[in-house]
């Protein structure tokens, strides 16, 4: 593995665990996990994930093909200072893991009783003639692994970590900064997974996010004294 391969990666794999850990995404998935099969619920959860790295990554790939490379250094060493200042402020004004735990299960709650209050209408008839005209993709995949799926896509795009991730890839190695973001996602979404609610309820936000404001302020550091190099 190269030097820039290696460093791409170690970036990236820092980066996700520190900036999906306690996501909302995260307590998302550690909730579902809690009330679907988990295979399911990690399956479409990480599908999801790995997705958004290799988009984000070959979108942040592509900026230095449309725009001068120097452009581009210049961009992502200011989002890097720009997302650990943001990252420091959550940190030392964030309400605390416990609204956001509530709020992420109060979301899925009100979409839940929403669907099922919907589905209680309709007759044995009515249901015959949904499961018929139902999309095709929840014929070939379980709608419990999709809609894992559509909550963490929909959740992630355009996310403080999607952009960073863009930043990253813009500025290192792009396969390096893939397989670190996919350990990342890998690690930080089995532990939601397997930890369930309980884990999700004891992860300090506060001291998550000081970290990831910190490793942010330290890659703007690097990338700006390699401005000159």
């Amino acid at each position: 593995m190269s030097f820039s391969v290696l460093q791409g990666f170690t970036k990236s794999l820092a980066m996700t665990v520190l900036s999906e850990i306690g996501d909302k995404t995260f307590f998302a998935a550690a909730i579902l996990a809690m009330r679907h099969p988990r295979r399911l619920v990690l399956a479409g959860c990480l599908s999801a994930l790995i997705l958004m790295t290799i988009l984000s990554a070959l979108l942040g790939w592509a900026a230095p093909n449309l725009i001068s490379r120097q452009l581009t250094h210049h961009v992502a060493t200011l989002l890097f200072f720009g997302f650990g200042l943001w990252t420091l402020w959550e940190g030392f004004t964030g309400d605390g893991e416990a609204e956001d735990l509530a709020g992420v299960e109060a979301e899925l709650d009100a979409a839940m009783k929403s669907k099922t209050g919907t589905d209680s209408k309709g007759s044995k008839v009515d249901d015959d003639l949904k499961k018929q005209r139902r999309p095709m993709l929840t014929q070939f995949f379980s709608p419990i692994l999709l809609k894992a799926f559509s909550i963490t896509f929909f959740g992630e795009w355009g996310d403080k970590s999607q952009i960073a991730t863009i930043g990253l890839a813009a500025d290192e190695n792009p396969f390096g900064v893939v397989l670190g973001g996919i350990l990342g996602q890998a690690l930080c979404t089995t532990a939601a997974v397997l930890g369930g609610k309980s884990l999700a309820s004891q992860i300090s936000e506060r001291m998550v996010a000081l970290s990831g404001g910190v490793l942010f302020l330290i890659f703007g550091m690097q990338s700006f004294l390699s401005t000159g190099s």
